[in-house]
């Protein structure tokens, strides 16, 4: 295709042309006043020339039309994903094609999108900007949107030079209702009452026989759920208490209602790190001794740790005739301990304790009823275990785990972790590397005893039980059989972990859920899950996982180290899973709480309206069918009935330029001398 047009390109600069046509015009002018009769063909001659000088020239350029863009973006964020909205996504997408293909010298451009990272919804108008950045401007003739309408960016509305319509998926008599929660800490205090609040809210063409209050459900850590009726459409304050430290799991669920548009939106995750504001410890030493220092200074550098500590110094058999009111001594408070506030205890600690009569038996049975409760004893036991006024010789022998046979062995030997202490998680990776650290020190006295139930997880001579850990109902209890772990805090022959191993020790009794047994923990990086199975056993099963669609996917875990399997699964996308290998469970959200795509999933172009109104475009829904396209030229309106209309635009690209004089100069200036004779000719008549 070829275009012509006339150019110049004066031989003398603009400036000058212009005062020469003007110098021209006074000359014409004084000869028409003066009443020549050849003032027209004067007038002729100097615009010859000046034409001349102003060198015009035919530019004639070979041009290749260029075809029209149709840009069609295309949501498939998660709010797209739901009921019939895939179905009429693939209908309207399938439509435009066809409908692009028949119209003349234009093509079709598809952008599709999904859930923006970090909780940021659906990014249409980016999208949009993108796409378009990557075509010409002067060759798009329309944008087409197919979307629920329910974007999170139509602030960041490109300047389109073209019609923009939407195409709208969901149906017109959807409705749907959803679990807003309103505040959830990161962080509370166990055994005190924090306040969550929920909403329950609904939204859309609602029915009008629809109930008023819907069933909750409430469930902790996997465990078997509450149902609570609430009202819809109010603030719900919920009192909630963790019962344990580290990460505590709330769940809360609504039951599918009837005709509701998804389930998505009707669960939600609150995970809650339990914290302790006060450890409490009990620790009651029955004699002084060169192991007593090492639980007092492990306990004191906690600062979050409040101890009691009581050492019996002067028992009721001691007779040296000093009067008591000469004792600086004090009274060891028994009644108060251990029958009136020993359920504030986190801890007891017997330490060297034999029996004296200090504590009487209701005493002692008060703290087996204590630890079947919830609570937690540790016996650091010394010779006074294996002897006849051993305190296994009490009411705590039903929840002891190892009875003492008499002997204390006052032998050399090297503490070690047992097989089965090798997968507890007191004592994992305590063993130490033979090839790249030394042996841990010796220790050189062992209460010796026999353990009928528990977990022997570290032993001493000939692999007898030194270290002893048992469940006793809710409570747990672990039995030290030997008084010599002093030895390692002072170094004697090279030391070793005790600092890190009456750490382990004291928070397992405390239930610090990392060092649980039998355990199940999901930790979440984005949509990649991190499984950890921790358990005593050589080996578990497979483990399934249930998405928040009720797909179900099985996983195999690998033993990374002795009691430890684990795993590591990209999840296809963000909600609420759960998972189980027969034994445990455990729940993990991916993504936030309240993902952004499900916070409003009825379809409407309100917020599309402003954006397709300026480009004089059209809104569509495709449950009326997918309108057809049409050619409209620009400035007129771009919808109609069944139909909607794009721009064309005729972009080419100049393949050749030619350019060529108008007239040769000779040529020019022979006419102007041919003006001016005629001129003189003519006013020489009289």
């Amino acid at each position: 295709m070829g275009n012509s047009s006339i150019i110049l390109d004066p031989l003398l600069p603009w400036p000058v042309l212009w005062a020469l046509a003007a110098v021209a015009a006074l000359f014409v002018g004084f000869a028409l006043w003066r009443g020549l009769r050849g003032w027209w063909l004067r007038g002729l001659a100097l615009a010859a020339l000046l034409i001349a000088v102003g060198n015009p020239s035919v530019q004639t350029e070979d041009r290749e039309p260029l075809s029209d863009i149709v840009i069609l973006v295309v949501d498939e964020s998660a709010s797209q994903r739901i009921a019939s909205r895939p179905d009429q996504t693939a209908e309207a997408v399938a439509r435009v094609e066809a409908e692009v293909a028949r119209l003349p010298n234009t093509e079709l451009r598809v952008v599709r999108l999904g859930d923006a990272d970090e909780n940021r919804g659906t990014l249409l108008m980016d999208a949009l900007t993108q796409a378009m950045a990557e075509e010409p401007r002067a060759r798009i003739a329309g944008v087409l949107m197919v979307t629920d309408g329910q974007l999170h960016d139509v602030e960041q509305a490109p300047d389109v030079p073209a019609p923009v319509h939407t195409l709208l998926t969901g149906e017109d008599g959807d409705w749907d209702r959803r679990l807003i929660v309103r505040n959830a800490p990161a962080f509370a205090i166990i055994d005190e009452p924090i306040t969550l609040t929920l909403r329950i809210e609904d939204q859309g063409d609602v029915p009008a026989q629809l109930p008023q209050r819907a069933q909750i459900e409430i469930a902790v850590d996997g465990n078997e759920p509450q149902v609570f009726d609430v009202p819809i459409g109010e603030d719900l304050n919920l009192p909630v208490t963790l019962r344990h430290g580290g990460i505590n799991v709330l769940q809360f669920t609504l039951p599918e209602a009837p005709g509701e548009l998804t389930t998505r939106n009707n669960a939600a995750v609150v995970q809650i790190n339990g914290v302790r504001d006060r450890l409490r410890v009990l620790l009651v030493s029955g004699e002084p001794h060169a192991g007593e220092r090492t639980w007092r200074n492990l306990l004191k550098s906690d600062a979050s740790v409040d101890l009691v500590h009581f050492t019996i110094l002067r028992p009721p058999e001691k007779q040296d005739g000093v009067p008591v009111n000469e004792l600086s001594l004090i009274a060891f408070p028994t009644r108060e301990l251990f029958l009136d506030k020993i359920d504030e205890f986190d801890l007891i600690i017997f330490d060297r304790y034999k029996r004296r009569g200090i504590l009487p038996s209701i005493y002692l049975d008060n703290v087996r009823r204590y630890v079947e409760d919830g609570g937690a004893l540790l016996i650091a036991a010394g010779p006074d275990y294996a002897t006849a006024e051993s305190i296994y010789r009490s009411p705590l022998s039903d929840i002891l785990p190892a009875a003492p046979t008499g002997r204390v062995l006052e032998e050399v030997y090297r503490p070690t972790v047992s097989e089965l202490g090798q997968r507890h998680p007191v004592t994992e990776g305590f063993a130490p590397d033979l090839e790249t650290e030394p042996n841990w020190g010796r220790w050189l006295r062992l209460v010796d005893v026999v353990s009928d139930r528990g977990d022997t997880v570290m032993t001493g001579v000939e692999d007898r039980p030194l270290l002893v850990l048992d469940r006793v109902g809710e409570g747990r209890v672990a039995l030290l059989a030997s008084d010599h772990a002093w030895l390692w805090s002072r170094g004697y022959d090279g030391g070793g972990p005790q600092l890190e191993l009456l750490r382990r020790l004291a928070h397992w009794m405390m239930k610090e859920p990392d060092l649980e047994e039998e355990a199940l923990t999901v930790t979440a990086e984005g949509q990649t899950m991190s499984i950890l199975r921790r358990t005593l056993e050589d080996g578990v099963g497979p483990l399934t996982v249930i998405g928040p669609d009720g797909e179900t996917v099985t996983l195999d875990l690998t033993e990374t180290a002795p009691g430890r399997f684990a795993a590591e699964w990209t999840a296809p996308e963000i909600g609420l899973y759960r998972l189980s290998d027969g034994v445990e469970e455990a729940v993990v959200a991916l993504g936030p709480a309240s993902p952004r795509e499900f916070e409003e999933t009825i379809a409407s172009a309100e917020r599309l309206e402003p954006v397709v109104d300026a480009m004089r475009g059209g809104v569509r829904r495709i449950e009326d069918g997918v309108p057809g396209l049409r050619l409209v030229r620009e400035g007129r309106a771009a919808a109609g009935r069944g139909w909607l209309g794009i721009t064309p635009r005729d972009a080419y690209v100049t393949a050749d330029v030619r350019v060529s004089p108008l007239l040769p100069a000779w040529a020019m200036l022979l006419l102007a001398a041919a003006l001016a004779i005629g001129a003189w000719l003519r006013e020489g008549r009289r």
